[in-house]
């Protein structure tokens, strides 16, 4: 019994090892042990925001999340006069829808403006038309986009410029994209590309409802 000592070191190491093995198990598993979804974006399983969305299209229409169902949404917040961050993102989910081909019928591109004092209906129609005659552009009042990025947690805030006219918007630059059932699933950041919110849409498609 003289490597007692070396046995009960051999028995505390294997021990020390299987727990390691059974954390990097976990990492793998969401909240009651179910397996997360490997999604690239930043996962929004289960938030307790971004849960609803009602304000008026590019035709007059009142529009809300619930009328979705079944199909992905892709909520991007922004604005028709910025320069490169939401053209690039609508770019993007056009050139993801259409790679997607039968599948893409299930994605719908949905542009928020926090400009409403210069997008107008018919600018907004024109503007997301230019990248997906499916995409859908929502404007409110002030008051309704101030209560609308609240419920996102988003930022946006205007910028002086030269003139009254020609200020700028800074805003949070990332998509939400949502599941069949109209639950927001993940926060994809701007300048991911494409590939990634591909993935991501993709494993959505792929849910059972």
């Amino acid at each position: 019994m003289k490597n007692l000592p070396g046995l009960k070191r051999s028995i505390a190491l294997a021990a020390l090892l299987g727990l390691g093995m059974t954390l990097t198990a976990c990492d793998q598993l969401g909240l009651g042990g179910t397996a997360k979804t490997a999604f690239q974006g930043v996962d929004l399983t289960g938030a307790e925001y971004a849960r609803s969305l009602n304000l008026t299209d590019q035709d007059g229409r009142s529009r809300s999340l619930a009328e979705f169902k079944g199909k992905i949404p892709v909520v991007f917040f922004g604005y028709t006069q910025c320069p490169d961050v939401c053209p690039t993102t609508l770019a993007e989910l056009a050139e993801v829808k259409r790679s997607l081909g039968a599948d893409g019928e299930r994605v719908q591109g949905i542009f928020v403006t926090v400009d409403p004092e210069r997008d107008t209906a018919p600018l907004l129609k024109a503007y997301v038309a230019s990248f997906d005659p499916s995409f859908v552009a929502l404007r409110g009042s002030d008051e309704q986009t101030k209560a609308v990025a609240k419920e996102f947690k988003i930022y946006f805030a205007k910028v002086a410029g030269k003139t009254p006219e020609s200020y700028t918007m800074d805003h949070t630059a990332a998509s939400f994209i949502f599941d069949g059932q109209g639950r927001v699933r993940v926060f994809s950041r701007y300048g991911s590309g494409a590939p990634a919110l591909a993935n991501d849409i993709k494993l959505l498609l792929a849910e059972k409802s």
